[in-house]
């Protein structure tokens, strides 16, 4: 019973189609393996943490973290290589869905280790199920790479849109001030003082002020003896 129990125990659904090994191959790889499989990582997770937390089942041989394919950034999944087939079974059995950075990780069993699985197969660069996910998860660069491109493509659209149908509007007041269109334009001084040397050859200059008129007419008034006599009468009644 208690192999019974084990064999249960040891059974999971992961498997790497791309792994290019004949079906009898990789059942003798997966009876004799000491890997380890770590998926649902935080992208910020270390490997540092990830060897304090599995370093409690056994000893490590060491631990291949996945990458990026374009950036080689951690893109949340590891590889754990254990000394003993041992420990990596009591690793599968005591930490698969625990938590590590407030996330439930996973572990599987791997048949192996090979140069160029670290990094990502998604077509951003990362995995596949980064790809295509629609949730917002802040520990795996938040929404999905195809929901952030469709985003990027409308606001892109957007600006494009009202870019176009400002340039297509009548220029605003500021704008029509800033680019001297309309209204009244303070003439230069200069301009100023030829078009008033203009209007004096044409006979155009405008009369004297009314008080200087006044002046004048008092200076004439009182160069007058007429008027100077019957003021002087006036003031005797």
């Amino acid at each position: 019973m208690s192999h019974l129990y084990k064999e249960l125990q040891l059974s999971s659904p992961y498997k790497d189609f791309l792994n290019q090994v004949a079906e009898d191959e990789n059942d003798r790889l997966m009876a004799t393996t000491s890997t380890l499989y770590v998926g649902n990582l935080s992208f910020y997770t270390t490997e540092e943490q990830i060897y304090e937390l599995f370093s409690k089942c056994g000893e490590i041989k060491r631990i291949i973290m996945g990458l990026n394919r374009e950036t080689k950034t951690p893109c949340g999944f590891c590889f754990v290589e254990y000394m003993l087939r041992d420990d990596a079974v009591d690793c599968l059995k005591f930490i698969n869905g625990t938590r590590l950075d407030d996330r439930t990780i996973r572990t599987d069993l791997d048949p192996g280790f090979k140069d160029g699985r670290q990094f990502g197969r998604g077509k951003s660069g990362g995995q596949k199920r980064d790809e295509f996910r629609l949730d917002y998860d802040p520990g795996r660069g938040g929404y999905g790479k195809i929901v952030q491109q469709t985003a990027a493509a409308s606001a892109a659209a957007s600006k494009q849109v009202f870019s176009a149908f400002s340039q297509s509007m009548p220029m605003g007041f500021q704008a029509m001030k800033a680019a001297g269109v309309g209204g009244r334009r303070k003439r230069p001084a200069a301009e100023a003082d030829d078009a008033d040397a203009e209007a004096d050859a044409d006979g155009d200059a405008e009369p004297a002020a009314p008080a200087a008129k006044r002046r004048q007419l008092a200076q004439a008034d009182s160069s007058n003896p007429r008027f100077r006599q019957e003021r002087d009468g006036s003031d005797d009644e």
